[in-house]
């Protein structure tokens, strides 16, 4: 594309507001600015949309999301009048211009005849999930961009079973957008006239009942809540974001008394003005809540991102420090948790099963398989978790009990079909009451896992590669590794490279070449000598590399001794 010839040609639309404009005129000469909002569209996948804000066709802004809007109307026209009746449930989060966005897709699909039930304000991702599957809609629109930073939104599109848009649907979607003019092929109407015309119904409290009551049936054995609900306090955060009602509101239905919410943070505000990033992965993000926890002698720390998918967790050690748990552990200890509460309450189903996804730690699969259940991988992304649950509700082969990312996402019940920060915060509140009916806190129970599954170590590593040069790294060094293949990575040698775009693992020894069940993704795992796993991913919703880093050990010192020197190994690889 000419991206300066694509440049002019958005100066000179009528299209565009004054301050538009002046944002484009601003960077006139600016090559480099002009190249990275105009050499190509943002693209649009099974995730959707999602970019930094700001003008340009590389950008998220009311043109793209447009575009979008437009894309999705004329794949549910061609599914037909039945499918326009069912029509499309949209959310929004905390993100500057998360409304303008939600409100200007409700009306372009009014405008093409498609019925649409809108959030009156910010909601959780996981309940457009259910409100999907509630309502029967055929698709849902979500405008958010999760954990990201707040110079980004985005735009991701669910379809009729509460899961992302599948390839075949996303491809029709994407080949839509490309044909579009847009700034004159995106039809609309005015929000006040479609509401009057019925084709805009906003959904309110009604349906947030409806998705409380399915919550609160996930809960497995909250009698242990009331055993200890008049001493026992806990912090909730929802760093500024969609939680702040929900995750509250279901802690109490399960019997919760002293739930400290951090007032700052209860704040909705797409600025995010007290954290560096709304992530809860980053321990940063909780020093406002660690303070009031010292304050109020609290051991556990609930966190959700900005869409209340993501939630992490700060506990209290031996010492007194407060320290962050990964979303490898996590979800380690609600597999366990969630095993031992179903064997209790005699609900476990007669072939239960675990799903991760592969970049997940492998101690959940010796959790899972240490118990009699079994444990599944898909490729990364709920949407392949969502599968698998699809595929066992259709053979009834299995039935999952809980499925979870180590990227802090986590789901159980059959109500939603995409990762659930208020059913996984009521869940880990209820794991923690009956730990204190035992005497232990969640902290006593981590070491007890280890002890129990073996001593694991794991460590994510995120290299950003910004702008289309980024792009354009990530696409080499993908080539490049598949060109030399690694032998050895740090002081471990290589004995298996799983390259899971041709479904492949072959043996570095012998050359033997074996076919996999799982294909088709940008993704290269190294099976290293002594059972240390080292794999290298494209991130496909931000402009970054993710190398993945998984060790077992006789300890957790020498586990986490390993996982540090190939970590330093990484560096000089992926760069």
């Amino acid at each position: 594309m000419d991206f300066m010839a694509e440049y002019e040609r958005w100066l000179a639309s009528d299209a565009l507001t004054a301050e538009e404009h002046a944002e484009l005129e601003a960077i006139r000469g600016n090559e480099e600015q002009i190249k990275d909002r105009f050499f190509a569209p943002l693209s649009f996948g099974t995730a959707g949309l999602r970019g930094i804000l700001g003008t340009g066709l590389y950008r998220m802004n009311r043109f793209t999301v447009g575009a979008a809007t437009q894309g999705l109307a004329n794949l549910i026209q061609e599914n037909g009048a039945h499918a326009m009746q069912r029509g499309v449930a949209i959310a929004y989060d905390s993100r500057h211009f998360s409304p303008e966005f939600a409100h200007q897709a409700a009306c372009i699909l009014a405008a093409n005849g498609i019925q649409v039930k809108l959030y009156d304000e910010l909601r959780p991702t996981p309940e457009l999930s259910f409100a999907i599957r509630y309502y029967g809609t055929i698709a849902g629109i979500n405008i958010t961009a999760s954990h990201n930073p707040k110079e980004y939104n985005g735009y991701k599109v669910y379809w009729e079973d509460g899961a992302q848009l599948p390839p075949k649907e996303a491809d029709v979607v994407a080949k839509e957008m490309d044909a579009l003019d847009f700034f004159k092929d995106i039809r609309t109407m005015d929000f006040e006239e479609a509401k009057k015309a019925g084709l805009i119904q906003m959904m309110d409290w009604q349906t947030d009942e409806a998705y409380l009551k399915q919550v609160r049936a996930v809960a497995i054995n909250p009698d242990c809540v009331a055993q200890v609900a008049d001493e026992f306090k806990l912090i909730y955060t929802p760093f500024h974001g969609a939680g702040y009602r929900l995750v509250p509101e279901i802690l109490k239905r399960i019997g919760y008394k002293h739930i400290i919410c951090v007032p700052e943070q209860m704040v909705i505000d797409g600025d995010f003005p007290t954290v560096k990033s709304p992530n809860p992965e980053n321990k940063e993000g909780f020093n406002l809540a660690i303070q009031m926890a010292k304050e109020n002698n609290v051991d556990l720390i609930i966190g959700t991102d900005p869409d209340a998918d993501r939630t992490g967790i700060v506990l209290r050690d031996k010492t007194g420090e407060y320290i962050t748990l990964s979303g490898n552990q996590v979800g380690v200890l609600l597999i366990d948790y969630v095993i031992t509460a179903k064997k209790l309450t005699g609900t476990m189903p007669a072939h239960p099963a675990v799903l991760k996804s592969i970049v997940t730690t492998e101690m959940a699969r010796a959790a899972a398989e240490a118990n009699g259940v079994a444990c599944f991988d898909t490729f990364t992304g709920f949407k392949f978790l969502a599968e698998k649950i699809k595929q066992f509700e259709t053979t009834g082969s299995h039935e999952y009990i809980f499925a979870f990312e180590e990227s802090y996402g986590y789901l159980a019940g059959d109500y939603a079909r995409d990762k659930d920060a208020v059913t996984a915060s009521m869940l880990i509140a209820e794991m923690a009451a009956y730990y204190r009916t035992k005497g232990m806190t969640l902290y006593d129970a981590m070491q007890s896992m280890y002890e129990k599954y073996g001593y694991f170590s794991e460590q994510t590593i995120s290299i950003t590669m910004p702008g289309v040069s980024g792009l354009e790294r990530m696409k080499e060094l993908m080539a490049e590794l598949r060109a030399n293949p690694l032998a050895q990575v740090g002081e471990h040698a290589v004995e298996y490279v799983r390259d899971y775009q041709p479904g492949t693992r072959i043996c570095t020894a012998t050359g033997a070449t074996e076919e996999m069940e799982l294909k088709g993704q940008n993704v290269l795992y190294y099976e290293l000598k002594g059972g240390t796993s080292f794999i290298i991913r494209p991130s496909g919703t931000e402009p970054k590399v993710k190398v993945y880093i998984m060790a077992k050990a006789e300890d957790k010192a020498a586990a986490d001794a390993k996982v540090a020197a190939l970590a330093a190994a990484a560096k000089e690889i992926v760069k």
